[in-house]
């Protein structure tokens, strides 16, 4: 078994996870390959989740001496920032040359931290790992299903990634489940400030592809856990799914997703890029104003939507046809 990895620092956050943290503290150091450094950034809990910490730790100890060697930070949030600043300030806190995020709520298999840390170390280029994860309920027991499953990961998307072009993938959705990713500690500073309206582990998913090498592995790592107090969670869609696509309100998706374009457009890493990359935000952006303008009476919508289709950016950077649909037919 290895003792401590001065290469990996764990940026875990908490927010009133008393309920869960004690299992996935309880995993992290049993870990074959012991971090070096865990930061936990509680974004202003009030229940026991920090004593709940601390325990899990002293009781560690009690089995596995060198848990001792883990650098422990805690930063204590006195007014909630929320979860993508959360995670901003948890990883700004980490010193290793590998930071490998961590929910509060789910559980590591007991090799992740060594499995993973080997993709690096054979593939300098890689900037960003992610894997599959194994989707539990709240007591653990397993749904039968991986968030892969839930996505409906196809195999041409996969074979993206793994060909070094996951940037096509990323701007059209995101594969990145943060539970499951270990990134290069200079994915960091090109992704700084994380923009609010973008969720931690999508930011640092785009980044990453545009900056370098992204890949995954197939294996689940994580019991990713599904539960009524989920920040974000995931689940296997089912019919009611593709209808509401169709008759919920067109307004507040598109909002966002223009305000998540511009913000791409605008950030000095996209500003700063190389003009293939810098391209690729600004005609995102073109995309979600162009969608964003749509009128309410949806027969007026039919020439400026096939005149987005001609362009196509529709298939280049969202659901292709299901995305033609819904701005064709959604109500305002």
């Amino acid at each position: 078994m290895k003792l401590n990895a001065p290469s990996v620092s764990v940026a875990l956050c908490t927010h009133n996870g008393a309920a869960f943290i004690t299992e996935q503290v309880a995993s992290i150091v049993a870990q074959t390959l012991l971090p070096a450094q865990i930061v936990v950034s509680d974004d202003a809990s009030t229940d026991e989740t920090l004593q709940r910490f601390s325990q899990t730790i002293e009781r560690a100890l009690i089995a596995r001496p060198d848990v001792g060697n883990i650098a422990i930070t805690i930063l204590r949030n006195a007014s909630p920032l929320g979860v993508t600043k959360n995670f901003e300030q948890a990883i700004a806190h980490c010193v290793g040359p590998l930071i490998a995020l961590s929910d509060q709520d789910d559980v590591w298999r007991p090799h992740r931290l060594e499995r993973m840390r080997e993709e690096f170390e054979k593939d300098p280029e890689l900037l960003l790992l992610f894997t599959d994860s194994r989707l539990v309920d709240a007591h653990g027991a397993p749904l039968g299903y991986s968030t892969f499953n839930a996505l409906r990961v196809s195999a041409a998307e996969k074979a993206l990634v793994h060909g070094g072009r996951a940037l096509e993938i990323f701007v059209r959705r995101n594969l990145v489940t943060g539970a499951t990713t270990i990134f290069r500690k200079e994915l960091f500073a090109l992704a700084q400030p994380f923009p609010r309206s973008w969720v931690h582990d999508e930011w640092l998913g785009i980044v990453a592809a545009a900056a370098g090498r992204v890949d995954f592995l197939p294996e689940a790592l994580v019991d990713y856990r599904q539960h009524s107090s989920n920040e974000i969670g995931a689940k296997k869609p089912g019919w009611r799914h593709y209808v509401g696509r169709i008759i919920f309100s067109r307004a507040e998706r598109n909002a966002r997703l223009f305000a998540r374009a511009a913000v791409m457009a605008q950030h000095p890493f996209f500003l700063e890029a190389s003009p293939a990359v810098s391209e690729v935000a600004e005609e995102k952006l073109l995309h979600e104003v162009a969608r964003q303008a749509l009128p309410a009476a949806r027969l007026k919508r039919i020439a400026l939507v096939l005149a987005e289709i001609r362009t196509g950016r529709y298939r280049r950077f969202g659901l292709g046809a299901q995305d033609v649909v819904r701005d064709l037919l959604q109500p305002v």
